[in-house]
């Protein structure tokens, strides 16, 4: 057993917590693999793509124990001072008394006498404790007892926080040299612990949850039957042939390849800056699109010939989605660079199955894609609609983050960011190593810490809701959930912890039933953007 002599440490025969700055795809980050694998019946998936971030069981409240090391009888009781500590932090001071030390002498005595090989000696006989001490060397022996003493008080001092301490997170924050020197000249051994603890969720009011007044923002895209509209002619659009515009200007109706700068207009006659956000090079610009564009850019540039440009100054509206370019004043430049219009082919029954297969009708293909599009927006309405209650819920709650929750669940949100990124663009191993860096996750937690305890607070607040109502499911949802999402990981030739999947599964199904049991009893208020 090895006890490293910084500021602080874990003892190894404790279930210890990897650092921080940690990034392991072998093990660390599992469990969200495991879980963006899950597949979900539709009684849950409005809660799905909100627990996929979640990797802190809802049940914090009921932390496993921190150790699991047996609890050895002791001649003598500890004293143990508890302090508590900001961010549900508990610091244990303790003393363990020269009685218990003295007893753990004799026990490595006993232990070295056994097994050390001192010359001179037949191997069972009797040494002298001066001339075995000499032998192992003052210090590795005071090394040993200290050890010692550690591995058989420290279960006895938790015990003052069994069943609250949460898995992971104890620490001895007493140096190693220190308690040599404590234990050398005193004959007693002195240490601090500080463990986290799971939090105690208050709401504000008292059982404000039970009636929720919540307004749900809806994104006017998600209309169905504006979307049904527009995903038909985006089908009709792709039947066309594009021919180049040779002898006039933009019309309605074509599409404009375009380069497309912007800089800033300064009031004050400051030097103006390029807007990185506002440009484009090679843009394909539908100008049946003109409705997703700045306002008045399409005016400005209905006309343009080929190889034309024009400069135009326009302002960002206040609700334009990106925040940091509302009520921005900006100078456009546009060059066209090339026009088309398109030939399409006669709107009759004969395109039907072209437009969407299987359909014989023109009128068929718009009753099947309304159909597809009510479904989407119901889901896009239940997803905003459990969204509002989440944050609704994350403000009414008033809870300490422990340290070790905040880092478990960045860790899992940067891995499972790496992960997609990896799918995404093939990293090599330096481009890994470089975003797995202590430096890369540190500055990640930092910049997402807002996010990373929203999470937390929502997880926390759903768990303590399905505990308060003693929600329950049916063990026949979780089986087949649990079976469903095994049966995926094979079929994709995916390692997995069934364990794992199993407790992620009942996360999911925990908290599609918070949702479900708060969307019955809450005030739902639906506006359009």
């Amino acid at each position: 057993m090895e006890l490293c002599s910084s500021t602080s440490f874990y003892p190894k025969f404790c279930i210890t917590s990897p650092k921080i700055s940690t990034i392991s795809f072998s093990s660390s980050f599992k469990p969200t693999q495991q879980f963006n694998s899950l597949k979900f019946s539709r009684s849950c998936t409005q809660f799905t793509n909100f627990s996929k971030r979640l990797s802190i069981c809802a049940r914090a409240s009921a932390p496993p124990a921190v150790t699991d090391t047996a609890k050895e009888p002791l001649p003598a009781d500890l004293v143990v001072v508890e302090t508590q500590e900001p961010n549900c932090r508990i610091r244990l001071s303790i003393e363990v008394p020269s009685i218990v030390c003295d007893d753990s002498y004799k026990r490595v005595i006993n232990q070295f006498m056994k097994k050390a090989k001192v010359p001179g000696f037949r191997p069972g006989k009797k040494v002298p404790e001066s001339i075995l001490i000499s032998y192992i060397g003052k210090d590795g022996f005071r090394k040993s007892v200290v050890e010692s003493i550690l591995k058989r008080t420290l279960p006895h001092a938790m015990s003052s926080v069994d069943g609250r301490a949460l898995k992971d997170s104890i620490r001895i924050t007493t140096t190693f040299p220190d308690m040599e020197e404590t234990y050398s000249s005193l004959n007693i051994l002195k240490y601090d612990i500080v463990v986290d603890v799971a939090p105690e969720v208050k709401w504000v009011p008292e059982d404000g949850y039970k009636n929720l007044k919540i307004v749900v923002e809806l994104d006017s895209e998600i209309d169905a039957q504006t979307a049904a509209e527009r995903e038909f002619t985006r089908r009709y659009k792709s039947l066309s042939t594009m021919r180049i515009v040779t002898n006039r200007g933009l019309q309605i109706g074509d599409v404009a390849v375009l380069d497309i700068s912007a800089t800033t207009v300064e009031q004050d006659g400051s030097e103006a800056k390029n807007v990185p956000a506002a440009e484009s090079k090679g843009f394909h610009f539908d100008t049946d699109d003109g409705d997703r564009v700045i306002p008045g850019f399409l005016d400005a540039i209905i006309g343009m010939k080929g190889g034309e440009t024009k400069s135009f100054p326009l302002v960002f509206p206040d609700t334009w989605k990106q925040e940091d370019l509302r009520g921005l004043p900006c100078q456009f430049t546009v060059d066209c660079k090339e026009l088309f219009y398109r030939e399409l082919p006669e709107m009759n029954d004969n395109v039907a199955d072209k437009l969407l297969g299987g359909c014989t009708t023109i009128e068929q293909v718009k009753e099947v894609l309304l159909e597809k599009c009510v479904e989407l927006e119901q889901t896009a309405k239940d997803q905003a609609t459990d969204n509002a209650i989440l944050d609704q819920l994350r403000k009414m709650i008033q809870v300490g983050i422990p340290q070790t929750l905040f880092e478990e669940q960045g860790r899992q949100l940067y891995g499972a960011r790496l992960l997609e990124i990896q799918a995404n663009m093939k990293l090599n191993e330096e481009q890994l190593a470089s975003l797995s860096s202590p430096r890369a996750v540190r500055d990640y937690l930092e910049n997402q810490r807002e996010n990373i305890e929203s999470i937390i607070k929502q997880n926390l607040a759903v768990g303590d809701i399905f505990k308060r109502e003693n929600l329950q499911f049916s063990t026949d949802d979780l089986v087949k959930e649990v079976e469903n999402s095994v049966a995926e990981f094979k079929k994709h030739n995916q390692e997995y912890d069934e364990e794992s999947v199993q407790e992620q599964v009942q996360e999911v199904l925990e908290g599609a039933k918070v949702l479900e049991w708060l969307r019955e009893r809450a005030d739902i208020q639906y506006v359009t953007k």
